[in-house]
């Protein structure tokens, strides 16, 4: 005897109630994870070839927040 398999919400699935994902789906599902790691690469290099390495130093961080409480 076989364990049946249920859905999200506790129900038992049967065969009739499984369907294949259509290929239409499965090339949105490709194109969209493809989009999305090619914004991710795109950013890090983007930080990469733009980044000052004394812009962001914890002593500028300082100076800023005690400026900051000073104001108030």
């Amino acid at each position: 005897m076989s364990n049946p398999g249920f859905d999200a919400f506790g129900e038992p699935m049967t065969a009739e109630s499984v369907r294949t994902p259509g290929r239409a789906s499965s090339w949105l599902l490709r194109a969209g994870t493809s989009a999305f790691w090619l914004l991710v690469a795109g950013i890090v290099i983007a930080r990469a070839a733009y980044f000052e390495a004394g812009v962001f130093n914890f002593d500028r961080a300082v100076a800023w927040a005690q400026g900051l409480f000073a104001a108030l």
